[in-house]
């Protein structure tokens, strides 16, 4: 299941900043032991942060599911950024997009957080809570109040502003302190002298309870547990609590009616106060209990039989079942077991090193590798032949002049490998337009990030995942590394050709499309130029006729693929010039052509000729074309489709978002003639740019690495 953990680590990611801002963070640490704890039960998980940008990057990550896809899921651990009920703005968004997410309700985590609220209720409902009174400043009449009390903030969790008191001028003080210092009511509570529990409590239908939890106040009834305490040195904590069996039970059973009357969901911890002679006094509810490793939740969870990483994933179940109940956990026999520890190694071992990934990234797309810098395509083949002769590649040079050399690596000595991976390292951009790699939160950008060099740092990373698990051996796989792609493969063709007679599947990494296409058909080319030169000068009405009839021409050969969805015919690099003056005119223009068969070509080419006859009877002036085929279509084979699916079952154990695709551009892997599996786009997941530039979503660089180990490893 493709799990998005949110949690907060830039406030300033608001528009405004205003009101009560977040106090209440979670370690790093803690976030990435989570994400770690899902990853191992083969969950393909996501750390967001939860500020403004939130949605595009759920939508990237979690898009839309087609049917038969099966929904992902939300594990919050935002405690939110500024502002009153901050635990509700997250799950708030997330009723709006229609995503399920663990834990509480919006309207649970409202009444959860307000401490007064959460005691009207409880006292409406007949559970035990302390008497209390709410004070808007410190000038309030104050004579009801019964010494001592405890004061705290409203709207407040982790013991902020905590203080016990014991007459009314240090109350005044103290409530000052909270409105002025919190921007918001002050709760003065009885305080209870006694000995202080927790009792942790996890499902809906049924609510399970942990074993009661005490707080060691070092046996003084007037202690109390601070924001110090629980964050720098937190107090010893006994778990199972050393009281009867029978008030134990008790306090379980409250703690779950007082979950039930908030109307919570899947988690939470219940904070109780035990007087001097027994009695239960509920203070407070978490609706958003920490995972700290230090915490009262995941101490007494461990008691109830829960390590952190099946506590995690049992978090994530109860909502599982919650929103979906014909969620099917993973089946438990070995041999799947096996399966699934292997592929969470390797999703964990790519993630590990995803930084490392992305600088080698960086430095294939900083360097120009326009078609005709020989320096620079040699110099990017250099940096991506240095990481595969770390993997036991050894390499082939076929030398060029005009273009970068075309390189060839294996990791066998047979000429047979069982996969040939055909990629590209050249493009059309020349250095003055040239876009240097730039690192967002979720996105890459670059000249070349998308095309071809993100698909290059994915493959990098699938062969040293590969090579980590022991499987890399065991495979032959042939690697071409084509300079010469933007000119249709002019002098790669038969290297391409004669490798891929040697191999059983080609495979190229090109990027992939936002809704996960892989490319198992692409649209042949054609090139051709049309020029018109006016002959007869002797009249000035001849410039007009001879720029009307290049126009006309070239609208009719355009015009072939109105309404044919088999092919695509674009002028480019249109230019005419005539002047009536001086008597002259002449144009060209390009005439790109995208077909599906070679039947559509061949009638193309009929069509054009019979348009390009009547025009050579003119004595006004002289037309012609020239050009033809650069690359044949490559149509979907019965072998590449049983290929893709064997992958669409691969992908949906990862969580990995694919779709079947026809490209109209053209690509190398287009001049292979044999009958085989071949796929393409298993580059990362992007597009290109309205400027010409390209930028690629930054998780799909860990997903298409994963999904590709696993595809050569199959």
């Amino acid at each position: 299941m493709k799990v998005a953990l949110i949690y907060n680590k830039d406030i300033s990611g608001v528009i405004n900043t205003f009101g009560m801002q977040n106090k209440e963070f979670y370690n790093e640490k803690t976030v990435k032991k989570v994400a770690e704890s899902l990853e191992k039960a083969g969950h393909n998980v996501a750390v967001l942060d939860g500020n403004k940008q939130i949605i595009e990057r759920l939508e990237n990550f979690m898009p839309s599911v087609n049917e038969g896809e099966q929904m992902g899921m939300v594990f919050n651990m935002a405690y939110g950024i500024q502002g009153e009920s901050r635990y509700t703005h997250i799950p708030s968004m997330l009723e709006m997009l229609g995503l399920p997410y663990v834990g509480s309700s919006p309207s649970g985590h409202a009444l959860a957080l307000d401490k007064i609220l959460t005691k009207i209720i409880w006292k409406n409902n007949g559970l035990p809570t302390p008497d209390f009174w709410v004070f808007n400043n410190h000038e309030e009449d104050m004579s009801a109040v019964k010494f001592p009390v405890i004061v705290k903030p409203k709207m407040e969790s982790v013991s902020f502003g905590l203080k016990v008191v014991y007459n009314q001028e240090d109350l005044r003080e103290a409530v000052h302190f909270i409105v002025t210092e919190f921007s918001q009511q002050a709760l003065v509570e009885q305080f209870i002298r006694g000995r202080e529990f927790c009792v942790g409590l996890i499902g809906n239908s049924p609510v399970e309870s942990f074993p009661v939890l005490e707080i060691d106040l070092d046996g003084d009834p007037d202690a109390i547990q601070t924001v110090d305490d629980k964050q720098k040195k937190p107090k010893k904590k006994v778990c199972p609590a050393n009281i009867s069996e029978a008030l134990a039970e008790k306090m379980q059973k409250i703690s779950i009616e007082a979950f039930k009357a908030l109307n919570l969901r899947d988690f939470a911890r219940v904070d109780i106060r035990l007087d001097e002679d027994d009695n239960i006094y509920l203070l407070e509810i978490n609706s958003m209990a920490s995972l700290g490793e230090t915490g009262s939740y995941p101490t007494a969870a461990k008691v109830s039989g829960y390590d952190f990483e099946a506590l995690v994933n049992k978090m994530l179940d109860v909502a599982s079942v919650r929103y979906f109940t014909n969620t099917i956990p993973l089946a438990n026999n070995t041999k799947q077991n096996s399966k699934a520890n292997q592929t969470s190694r390797i999703r964990t071992f790519i993630k590990t090193r995803q930084q490392r990934t992305e600088k080698l990234l960086q430095k294939l797309v900083d360097t120009d590798t326009y078609v005709r810098n020989v320096e620079g395509v040699n110099y990017c083949s250099g940096l991506i032949s240095a990481e595969l002769s770390q993997l036991g590649f050894t390499q082939e040079i076929y030398p060029q002049l005009e273009v970068g050399n075309i390189l060839y690596f294996s990791n066998s000595f047979k000429p047979e490998v069982d996969y040939l991976i055909v990629q590209s390292i050249d493009n059309r951009i020349k250095l003055a337009q040239h876009e240097n790699y730039n690192e967002q939160e979720q996105y890459l950008e670059g000249t070349g990030v998308w095309e071809n060099k993100g698909g290059t740092a994915i493959l990098i990373s699938a062969l040293q995942a590969l090579k980590f698990s022991r499987n890399l051996k065991k495979l032959n796989i042939g690697i071409l590394l084509v300079s010469d792609s933007t000119i249709d493969g002019r002098y790669s063709k038969p290297i391409i050709q004669q490798k891929a007679e040697m191999a059983k599947t080609v495979i190229s990494l090109s990027g992939s499309s936002k809704k996960g296409g892989l490319v198992l058909s692409r649209s042949g080319s054609a090139m051709y130029r049309l020029e018109t030169k006016m002959i007869k000068k002797d009249n000035p009405e001849n410039v007009s006729s001879t720029a009307m009839n290049f126009n006309k021409t070239l609208a009719s050969i355009t015009d072939i693929s109105q309404n044919d969805s088999n092919n695509i015919i674009a002028p480019f690099d249109i230019e005419f010039k005539s002047n009536i003056f001086k008597n002259y005119a002449y144009g060209s223009a390009g005439i790109s052509v995208r077909y599906n068969s070679a039947d559509v070509l061949e009638q193309i080419e009929k069509k054009i000729k019979k348009i390009l006859t009547a025009q050579k009877r003119s004595k006004t002036y002289q037309m012609k074309i020239e050009g033809g085929l650069k690359r044949p279509a490559m149509s979907v084979s019965d072998q590449t489709k049983d290929y893709y699916n064997s992958i669409v079952n691969l992908a949906k154990q990862i969580d990995v978002r694919i779709t079947e695709e026809h490209r109209w551009s053209s690509a190398d892997i287009c001049h292979i003639k044999k009958d085989m599996p071949i796929i393409d786009g298993l580059g990362p997941v992007g597009e290109y740019l309205p400027s010409n530039n390209e930028r690629i979503i930054r998780h799909s660089l860990i997903e298409r690495a994963l999904l590709l180990a696993l595809m050569l490893k199959k």
